[in-house]
């Protein structure tokens, strides 16, 4: 399963739709900060990195640990870029930022993400602009 997530970081680094639609089932439900509406498979997942891109143009996500189970899998992350675009009203810092997330996957049978599961969300990537919410 390591393969699938290094595949999904390439995804998310690079903007993927191809790999996206692979990777991604199709009936996925995603909720985001970024949409009132459900979002759905790889299209809806990539809505969001489109997000986080307007505001942080180089973001990156980086695999510092990982651990699989029977159809789930848990990613430690780090994330890291630069403030230089609007971020839901705040104007751009220039800040560097760098913080750690939790997600976890759920896979079907046939091996796609169906879930995505985030333990710290946004929390991080505020307190590490300085942001208080």
């Amino acid at each position: 399963m390591e393969n699938i997530m290094e595949k999904f970081k390439l995804m998310i680094n690079t903007n993927d739709k191809a790999l996206a639609e692979e990777l991604i089932a199709s009936d996925a439900e995603f909720q985001s900060l970024t949409s009132p509406e459900i979002l759905y498979g790889g299209k809806g997942y990539l809505s969001v990195v489109d997000f986080m891109r307007q505001s942080f143009s180089d973001v990156h996500w980086e695999i510092e640990d990982l651990i699989e189970g029977d159809k789930k899998i848990a990613v430690s992350w780090i994330c890291s870029g630069t403030h230089d675009g609007d971020f839901m009203g705040i104007a751009p810092t220039g800040k560097k930022f760098s913080f750690r997330c939790m997600n976890f996957y759920y896979l079907n049978g046939d091996g796609k993400i169906v879930k995505d599961v985030a333990a710290q969300g946004m929390a991080g990537l505020f307190e590490s602009l300085g942001i208080r919410a």
